[in-house]
This record gives structure tokens, sequence and C-alpha cells, in this order.
């Protein structure tokens, strides 16, 4: 009776094969993940495409609302005035929104990698006590 995870075949003849298969099964591993990686890449693409449609809406649809609420307030009050109301009240919003920006970027510091200065620092460390 002969034991079926055992071959005749001599292990040069199996190293040779399995060097021949290798490079081979490593390229078709490789397409597998280019052509998932190009799927992915498309489907993010479609889904950012579709971020921007919406952001472009959402500035018309603010386009519409400063035109109505200047419509609104002309109803009352000259054209001219409701324009500049409107106008006025936007101005203070976007000086509001560039101090409370200016604040935020003062406050801001850049990121420190804590981690990677004390491995340099244990290196050096180790460097000087070896020489």
């Amino acid at each position: 009776m002969s034991d079926p995870t055992t071959t005749d075949e001599p292990l040069g003849a199996i190293v040779h094969r399995l060097s021949e298969q290798i490079p081979e099964l490593v390229r078709s591993e490789i397409r597998l993940a280019q052509a998932e990686l190009s799927q992915k890449g498309r489907r993010a693409g479609l889904g950012i495409g579709m971020f921007s449609l919406a952001g472009l809406l959402a500035f018309f649809a603010a386009g519409v609302l400063i035109a109505t609420a200047i419509i609104a307030l002309a109803l009352v009050l000259p054209l001219w005035a409701a324009g500049l109301i409107v106008a006025g009240v936007l101005l203070i919003g976007a000086l509001g929104a560039a101090l409370g920006g200016r604040k935020e970027l003062e406050q801001a510091v850049p990121p420190v990698p804590e981690q990677a200065l004390a491995g340099v620092k244990q290196d050096v460390a180790t460097v000087k006590a070896h020489v």
C-alpha cells in the first residue's frame, strides 16, 4: 500500500516546477488586485462626481434663497434697500466665518511625531553607546 502524500517525483523536479509556477501565481494575484482597484477607483470617481453635483445644486439653491429674501424684503422696502440689507447680512456672515477660521488657524499647532522622535533619540543614544 502506498502513501498518497508522497510522490515518486524527485525533489529537484518539484522545486523546478514550483519555481515556474510561483511567478505566474504572483502575476495573476497582481492582475486581480489591479482589477479590484480599478473597479473601486471607478466607483470612487462616480461618488466624488455625485458629491460635486450635490454641492453645485446646493450653491444654486442658496442663490435662489438669497434672491427670495431680497424679493420678500422688497414687498416692504424699495428694491435697492432690500438688496443692500441682504448683501450686508451676507457680508457680516462672511466676516464672522473669516474671523472664526483665523482663530482656528492661530490655535492650530503643527503635529509633532512624538513616537518617531523618541525612536530617533533612542537610535542616536544606541549609536553613541556603541561608538
